[in-house]
């Protein structure tokens, strides 16, 4: 049972509508079966709460050593306290660590929280695209463009190259920001300025293959891709960057046009074939590792947040 314990983790990814749970393995970081369901309907921590200890149980079979969780931020990670106005207002300022911990019945310190895009970069890392590399960067492209960095391993969030926090998207780009131009509401944008109409961009893509309209918001937006991640990449000099998000199940249509803008530049473009699992498996290489890379001192060792000058 003792090694059970110390092989086996919960893990979530707290997403913006939705939360996934399964228990991963040290072995390989391979998962068990995952579970998810919406926000509850009732907006309110205690719910909230109950939502997570629900899907824990469904996870589980058998006793684990604890839990780490994929946060989106801003979040006090050494607290276990929610610093989120604008998503998930409900829990601003709630102690997850101590009200998750007192419903599994564990210490508060087998509580443990990271940055989504951290533990979608380490997801990669230590089961996907980008084992075994020694500089790379992950990207998630959605309702907003996530980031981060890494450097043998360990994700940096400051250091030669690195913007503030690891962050991309509030950089200056075209008259606006990052994200003005790689996210969901810059595909839909384009492509009512083409037609007039609004339809969400799982429909643009479904209809990219007959629709010269649609096919040309999609290549525009890898353009964008390609001279945005060169500008604002080369500085940190990353052998792969890894895509991710839900923008990313679409990366057939802007792929070759993101290529192109990187010609040269010796930084290779691969998508996340673990996609909505390289959050959990991310969470995984966390707690076994004590890498939580983005802003989590203790209970992991103070060294986690590394400086990528010093690797």
């Amino acid at each position: 049972m003792a090694a059970d314990l110390e092989n086996s983790v919960l893990v979530y990814d707290v997403g913006g509508s939705h939360v996934s749970a399964a228990v991963c393995l040290s072995d390989s970081y391979r998962l068990g079966p995952v579970v998810s369901a919406p926000h509850p309907a009732e907006q309110t921590s205690d719910a909230f709460i109950h939502l997570l200890y629900s899907l824990g149980v469904k996870a589980s079979t058998g006793r684990v050593g604890g839990a780490e969780l994929a946060v989106p931020g801003p979040f006090d990670f050494a607290a276990g306290v929610s610093r989120m106005k604008h998503k998930l207002p409900y829990l601003y300022g709630v102690d997850l660590r101590g009200k998750l911990a007192e419903r599994f019945g564990w210490q508060p310190s087998q509580v443990r929280f990271l940055l989504d895009s951290a533990a979608f970069l380490l997801g990669e890392i230590g089961a996907g695209e980008a084992h075994g590399v020694a500089r790379a960067v992950g990207v998630t492209l959605g309702t907003g463009i996530g980031s981060a960095f890494a450097v043998d391993g360990r994700v940096v969030a400051e250091g030669q190259g690195v913007p503030a926090g690891g962050e991309i998207w509030n950089l200056p780009y075209e008259g606006g920001i990052v994200e003005d131009f790689l996210s969901t509401r810059a595909i839909q944008r384009g492509y009512k300025l083409r037609t007039g109409a609004l339809p969400d961009v799982a429909r643009i893509a479904a209809e990219a293959a007959d629709d010269m309209d649609a096919a040309a918001v999609f290549t525009e937006f890898g353009r964008h891709l390609g001279l945005a991640l060169g500008m604002k990449l080369a500085a940190f000099g990353p052998q792969v960057v890894v895509l991710g998000g839900g923008i990313s199940r679409s990366s057939h249509l802007f792929l070759p046009a993101a290529m192109k803008e990187l010609d040269g530049l010796n930084m290779q473009l691969r998508v996340s074939t673990l996609l909505d699992r390289a959050p959990l498996a991310g969470a995984a290489v966390a707690w076994f590792n004590g890498s939580n890379g983005a802003h989590a001192p203790s209970p992991h060792p103070a060294d986690n947040l590394l400086h990528a000058d010093a690797i």
